[in-house]
């Protein structure tokens, strides 16, 4: 008997098996991580189970809700996994060479960038590892200027700002709320203390018109050029200020109805292509954008249905 046959050779460790415990890990949640990979939630649960059992250890403790803990077993495993699964991308890429390659200029406001840009490049990077993405973040109605001229050759805007016989895509429509601190109570002030962002932001238009038509009176208090800015004086408690209910930093919340300010009606998000836009790179990322839009709504749409069962 040779020492080849004495000595047991390792169990090798399945990429897609490493994959998932990995995006599990990075979310911070199974339902995000089965979105990202575009599979169900059980199948998910499933990999990580069949990964604990060939490890012969704990990887993963759910927590209250849909979160996610690792354990000191995971973390040594997420550590490493990391740094093999991008060994085992390069040498795909390197034999493979993408089907999609090039460059695409994308504009977007900065606080959807903030909420929804790194999962869509992510998932992007994933499967078009050539491709050069250049992202600029300015207001929407700069951004419409940058498309008109050519320079952009795909956008996410605000409702509001879209121009006219310009072809466009809604990716996404939700609700406009009041949002103010959830350490005070700027928003029982008054005159109501608001921040918002420039003037011609398609936010502040819609939350003014609304305070006027209700008699309530207000006073500007802060005005930023990002609505990104408007968040750090309602983090204070020194004013109120309108966005939406996808994306709000810690200590912040929503205003209920009972609270006495006026509704604010639904808000779209829109993606316009530019002139001449580049392809077939703009519309593979368009197609990645909508698909990041939908499922965001869909969670959306659970999490209300979880509040109102």
């Amino acid at each position: 008997m040779s020492m080849s046959q004495l000595i047991p050779h390792p169990a090798s460790l399945d990429p897609d098996l490493l994959r998932s415990f990995t995006y599990i890990a990075e979310e911070g949640s199974f339902t995000r991580a089965a979105e990202r990979v575009g599979r169900t939630q059980s199948a998910i649960s499933m990999q990580v189970q069949r990964l604990e059992a060939l490890l012969g250890q704990r990887l993963l403790i759910r927590g209250k809700g849909n979160s996610v803990q690792l354990t000191a077993h995971g973390q040594y495993l997420l550590e490493r996994g990391k740094a093999m699964l991008a060994l085992n991308d390069d040498i795909w890429s390197t034999f493979h060479a993408p089907a999609v390659f090039g460059a695409v200029r994308l504009g977007t406001p900065d606080d959807y960038a903030l909420r929804y840009l790194p999962q869509i490049l992510r998932r992007f990077a994933d499967s078009h590892p050539a491709v050069e993405v250049e992202v600029i973040c300015l207001p929407s109605h700069e951004l419409v200027e940058r498309l008109r001229n050519g320079e952009l050759d795909l956008s996410l805007i605000s409702e509001g700002h879209e121009p006219r016989n310009w072809p466009q895509m809604e990716v996404w429509r939700g609700p406009l709320l009041w949002v103010t601190s959830d350490r005070g109570a700027p928003h029982l002030q008054d005159p109501l203390p608001i921040a918002v962002a420039h003037a011609d932001c398609s936010w502040r238009r819609t939350a003014l018109r609304a305070l006027e038509a209700s008699g309530r009176r207000f006073r500007i208090a802060y005005t930023s050029g990002t609505q990104a800015g408007t968040h750090a004086p309602v983090m204070a408690g020194l004013a109120v200020t309108v966005s939406t209910i996808s994306w709000l930093p810690e200590g912040l919340r929503t205003v209920r109805p009972d609270e006495g300010l006026p509704p604010l009606p639904d808000f779209g998000i829109m993606l316009l292509k530019g002139r001449e836009p580049r392809q077939p790179v703009t519309d593979v990322l368009a197609s990645y954008i909508s698909d990041t839009f939908r499922a965001e709504a869909a969670r959306m749409n659970r999490r209300a249905g979880d509040v109102f069962a």
